[in-house]
């Protein structure tokens, strides 16, 4: 019996010093529901966790997101909104409104963010592009820059669509994309994170308050904005941003469970959050490398040259701004960001100070994750024959 119970004290020892040197569990993210999913560094872009995070999928009312931010950079807020028909025959969850009714757009936004309204993000849509295809075709405009690549917006309200470019669509990261972006813009912040609003139309015949549904607000501190979403072929969807720690987190949920699995996208947000406060940190580009210095050949010497019968080497600077240095980059313990460089062997004179000469580049894990230029620090000039002649003048008659 003594040797069966030391036997299983050094047994659980040994996994206790197994579980403390490779912590396997703590380090990876729990079973999600969500078929798409996406955590990122909010400041930098970059997916810091990713499940099938380039699959292209239905993404319903997180859409608006979208919406939103073109009517805040395109529109202003007492802009006179005019419904159409096409707005008012949005089916639910609608505000009710009723063709000819005049809105005013900030009051609007408030409508199409709390509570998920399909004709205001038509009557926005119309009113902002002239028309839903071409707000549509603004959408996706503006989607390309944020630099998504598989993303293509249809309706405005994240209904589903088809047009000639395909079927409305978008991938858990070019969500997040779109989420880090909106997250800096103060005015969509603030709506998104009011509870209940109150207004009415332009007449003041009718008078309408709504809710905020992304109950997650009050679910987890550090929230800062968020959407969600639903329709039968996307199920239940939710982008949100969060800032913990001091550290600002994107997560991008699509088909998050269908009805009966309404919670699945709370859980599924708590577990990124989670793995992303556990096992990430912020760092700064490291020291700067030292730069080599280039042989150039046909150059004139001076009392610089520093040389050695190879000719006059050239001294290099990296043309880093300050805000470069210090910009933060979230990385996991063991992960480490590497300096590589980009340049030539030799050169012919003439240089130019500052000129360009090849570039320097960070990596992490391959990835270039920052590049700037690497520059001159001194102009050479290039032996010519009137150098020889100014020389042997200088030399023999002065």
């Amino acid at each position: 019996m003594k040797i069966r119970r030391a036997a299983a004290v050094a047994f659980m020892a040994a996994v206790l010093i197994i579980q403390q040197i490779f912590p396997a569990q703590a380090a990876e993210v729990q079973e999600l529901y969500a078929l798409s999913a996406v955590l990122m560094d909010g400041e930098t872009g970059r997916v810091l966790y990713g499940k099938e995070a380039y699959r292209a999928r239905p993404n319903a009312s997180t859409t608006k997101v979208m919406t939103c931010i073109l009517a805040l950079e395109l529109g202003n807020g007492d802009d006179y909104v005019q419904v159409s028909k096409e707005a008012a025959s949005q089916p639910q969850t609608h505000l009710g409104m009723k063709e000819g009714q005049q809105f005013y757009l900030e009051d609007l936004l408030y409508s199409l963010m709390l509570k998920s309204h399909n004709d205001t993000a038509v009557a926005i849509a119309e009113h902002i592009g002239g028309s839903v295809k071409k707000f549509a075709a603004l959408m996706n405009q503006k989607a390309k820059e944020l630099g998504c690549t598989d993303t293509h917006f249809v309706t405005p309200n994240g209904l589903d669509g088809e047009d000639e470019g395909g079927k409305h669509h978008t991938t858990a990261r070019d969500l997040a994309l779109i989420m880090a972006y909106a997250v800096k813009n103060s005015t969509f912040v603030h709506i998104t994170q009011t509870r209940d609003y109150t207004f009415s139309d332009i007449a003041g015949k009718k008078y309408y308050t709504v809710h905020n549904t992304n109950a997650f607000l009050d679910m987890e501190t550090g929230v800062i904005t968020g959407k969600t979403g639903f329709t039968g072929n996307a199920g239940y969807c939710y982008v949100c941003a969060a800032r913990q720690d001091e550290k600002l987190f994107i997560v991008a949920l699509l088909g998050c469970g269908w009805p009966g699995n309404k919670n699945y996208k709370w859980s599924d947000t708590r577990k990124l959050l989670s793995y992303g406060r556990n096992n990430y940190r912020y760092t700064v580009l490291p020291e700067l490398p030292r730069l080599p210095e280039i042989p150039v050949s046909d150059a004139v010497p001076d009392n610089r040259e520093r040389g050695t019968g190879t000719g006059t080497l050239l001294k290099l600077h990296a043309a880093v701004s300050e805000k470069a240095l210090v910009k933060r980059y979230l990385l996991k313990k063991t992960e480490t960001i590497t300096w590589e460089t980009e340049l030539p062997g030799k050169l012919e004179a003439p240089v130019r100070k500052n000129q360009r000469i090849g570039s320097l580049h960070a990596k992490l894990d391959g990835k270039e994750i920052f590049t700037c230029p690497v520059t001159a620090e001194d102009k050479i000039g290039r032996i010519t024959y009137k150098w020889y002649v100014d020389k042997v003048f200088q030399d023999y008659f002065h």
